[in-house]
């Protein structure tokens, strides 16, 4: 994920889930990529969507457009609660429009300007409808620039619970999945709309203030301290974070990478700093398997709070709760969101249905693990899971989970299981050249359940139809996997 799951025991459990006042300067304006005006005689303009259509999740993201990069500066207060901030949105747009949508919950917004014109906007619910003075046109690149404010909530998901903006007691937490960066920027949240991102956060100094990507430096004035991160690479709007409280920095470099890892002080130096050490090597083991690390940047967050039972993937840094290393040093966990930075992350969802691509594969990633160190083999984790498995877990299509069964354990542990099913069926050597076939040819893209089969039956040579029907859409337990 999204989500992982916390160890008790043998077992992997799901825990219960989900569960910046002024802004330094304004942003300056960037430039629209570069197109030639298209004529607009006789073009009928129109508002583009305020969905994207996704089956599980109609009304997230919007339609009529494409963005490339978010310029997000904000300034959060916790003493207040408060965040101010500006957000710069440079896209293409698709459709001739004569509006368009961005997702923005609760915040309050104080102007808008398209192209540098001035924009009307209104608000309708969680949704804010930017009209520009003049029609946007397909083919053409716009840059919108939005300042707002307000009080950030978090969102009532209800399949999740809470996600988004959450205050805490020494700052804020910004995370969740399907849904969160609308919490505190304006955005088209949808993992099919990728873009690049540079954030400055500006809070209290003594604060660290943790986001994605390549840490670009800091600064102080007046009693504020500016924090700059870059990700340079495509990314799902739900992989976006912000971490701001008192952590415990470690900082490095691997492989010519800056490494940026923190640990909540409310935490005990122990279990969370040691396996957050171990970061790139597990890195190291992964790329071993799945090709290259595909982003600029390593690290890790452990929070401290008790409504985030849970690890995010977020981009390049790992989001985890203090939960999972309660037990003493924990990889497995770290393998399960690091694999995510190539199955999740750089090969992205199209849609939500097909999140078993991300779970499943970061599933296998801890077994892999596992038979790395010498602790277990995937074929144990399989037998285990195929001898012992409730009844549910067969019922629920991995690859058809339905809204409310998204994190499901078909979803990860079916998943996973299908994923060992192929590599029975194939053997090792067309198998691993499938996972680096997969995350080399959909990088930095989106993809879906179709490409996965077409690209495992292109790559092994074998008719794997049955296998994967029976496995991702079958509502009964498959036979044990053999080899083709």
């Amino acid at each position: 994920m999204a989500m992982a799951r916390m160890r008790r025991g043998v077992g992997l459990v799901t825990v219960a889930a989900l569960g910046l006042a002024g802004c330094g300067s304004d942003p300056e304006p960037q430039p629209a990529p570069a197109t030639a005006p298209a004529p607009t005689a006789g073009r009928q303009f129109a508002p583009g969507a305020a969905g994207i259509g996704d089956a599980y999740f109609p009304s997230y993201g919007n339609g009529g457009y494409d963005v490339g990069r978010y310029t997000v500066k904000v300034r959060y207060d916790p003493a207040t609660d408060r965040l101010t901030g500006t957000a710069t949105v440079q896209a293409t747009a698709t459709a001739d429009l004569s509006a368009f949508h961005l997702d923005l919950a609760g915040l309050t917004v104080r102007k808008v300007t398209v192209d540098g014109a001035p924009a009307r906007h209104a608000r309708e619910a969680d949704e804010l409808v930017v009209t520009p003075a003049a029609g946007l046109t397909a083919g053409n690149g716009f840059t919108a620039e939005i300042s707002y404010g307000g009080k950030p909530e978090p969102l009532a998901n209800e399949v999740l619970g809470e996600g988004g903006w959450l205050h805490t007691t020494d700052g804020a937490i910004a995370l969740g999945q399907p849904e969160s960066a609308s919490t505190w920027f304006p955005v088209n949240d949808h993992p099919s709309d990728k873009a690049t991102y540079d954030v400055e956060i500006t809070v209290p100094k003594g604060l660290t203030a943790v986001s994605n990507g390549v840490p670009k430096g800091r600064s102080d004035a007046d009693g504020w301290t500016t924090w700059k991160w870059s990700e340079a690479a495509p990314m799902a709007s739900y992989l976006s974070t912000v971490v701001i409280g008192d952590y415990r920095v470690e900082t490095g470099e691997h492989k010519g990478r800056p490494v940026f890892s923190a640990v909540s002080t409310k935490l005990g130096k122990g279990a969370a700093d040691a396996s957050m050490a171990r970061t790139t090597e597990v890195a190291d083991y992964l790329e071993s398997v799945f090709g290259p690390y595909p982003f600029a940047a390593y690290g890790g967050v452990v929070v401290a709070d008790e409504r985030i039972r849970y690890a995010l993937e977020t981009q390049s840094r790992p989001v985890y709760g203090a939960g999972f290393f309660q037990g003493g040093e924990n990889t497995g966990v770290v393998a399960h969101e690091l694999a995510h930075q190539w199955f999740g992350n750089s090969v992205s969802l199209a849609k939500w249905q097909d999140i078993w691509l991300n779970e499943g594969l970061a599933t296998y990633a801890e077994w892999l693990w596992a038979e790395h160190r010498g602790t277990g083999t995937a074929q144990a984790a399989f037998d285990r899971r195929y001898a012992g498995s409730s009844s549910r877990l067969w019922q629920t299509p991995p690859a058809e989970p339905g809204r409310q069964n998204l994190f499901s354990e078909s979803v990860y542990q079916r998943g996973g299981m299908t994923v060992h099913a192929l590599r029975v069926a194939v053997g090792d050597p067309a198998f691993f050249k499938i996972l680096k076939a997969w995350a080399a040819e959909k990088r930095n893209g989106n993809a879906t359940t179709d490409e996965f089969v077409a690209v495992a039956e292109r790559v092994s040579g074998k008719q794997l139809d049955k296998l994967f029907a029976a496995w991702l859409h079958g509502t009964e337990r498959p036979p044990a996997p053999k080899r083709i």
